[in-house]
């Protein structure tokens, strides 16, 4: 039996695994979009336009090109981890798919790698959808938020390797909950998604530099002005070491669940 302290050590064999999961989720990928834009969005249109109407420039932008940046990263947030959590699990646990995956040649690294990166990939097209009515509504023309799907694509890797970790150690689908109110919802506020960061108290400062989402706000937010971001090595080094810690994380408590 395989050591489950060992290593990842996927292989190309998990791209049958990720086409599998595209083509099943062509059938359902009009609803699946729309669910995941919706929130966002509302957000966006909401908040930009309605109480931006009441705010002054926020950083010298308009309020509604300052949130369009946090609207983009929450966006690939919540369509990774709601990937790599509810579907991921139906797929891991409900329907055993992984199980029946497991009896070909495929190891459960392959598996857990093939998850992340759809996930992944989700998140990236749910964040260009939100990047497409930013572009639509006049929010931002800028040459560089051609650069914003990357970002995005390294945010959703990171994303994902989290929520696996925790869909590793889910009993059940009410065990989310606690990580999208533990969580998630808070990294929302504290990252500076609706507000600077220079608004919180410092300790709270302090302790949002070290999340996924500070880092990638700070990378997207100028890319939406048309600047080049500052301290880039920094934040993309923050969101690569999320993904590959987050990854290997996530194939061991998935070694101990299913093959103790």
């Amino acid at each position: 039996m395989q050591n489950i302290w060992t290593l990842p050590k996927p292989s190309l064999r998990f791209i049958p695994v990720w086409q599998r999961n595209l083509l099943v989720w062509r059938k359902l990928a009009i609803p699946s979009i729309l669910g995941n834009i919706a929130d966002p969005l509302i957000v966006l249109v909401a908040f930009g336009y309605g109480l931006g109407s009441l705010l002054p420039q926020v950083q010298g932008l308009p309020y509604i090109v300052y949130l369009s940046a946090g609207a983009l990263c929450m966006s690939t947030m919540n369509a990774a981890t709601f990937e790599a959590l509810y579907s991921a699990f139906s797929r891991m646990h409900v329907q055993r798919t992984w199980e029946g995956l497991m009896n070909t040649p495929l190891v459960l690294d392959d598996i857990v790698l093939a998850e992340m990166l759809w996930a992944a990939s989700k998140s990236v097209l749910s964040g260009v959808s939100i990047l497409l009515v930013i572009w639509a509504l006049g929010i931002s023309h800028q040459p560089a938020t051609l650069l914003i799907p990357f970002v995005l694509a390294l945010t959703g890797l990171a994303f994902a390797a989290l929520g696996l970790c925790i869909n590793a150690l889910a009993p059940g689908y009410d065990f989310f909950m606690y990580y999208f109110t533990l969580v998630i919802t808070p990294m929302t506020f504290i990252s500076g998604v609706f507000f600077p960061l220079a608004q919180l108290p410092l300790a709270l400062q302090h302790f949002s530099q070290g999340l996924p989402l500070t880092h990638a706000v700070l990378l997207v937010r100028p890319l939406v002005q048309g600047l080049w971001p500052t301290d880039i090595l920094l934040h993309l080094a923050v969101l690569l070491v999320y993904a590959v810690a987050g990854f290997i994380l996530a194939v061991v408590l998935t070694r101990r669940r299913l093959l103790k």
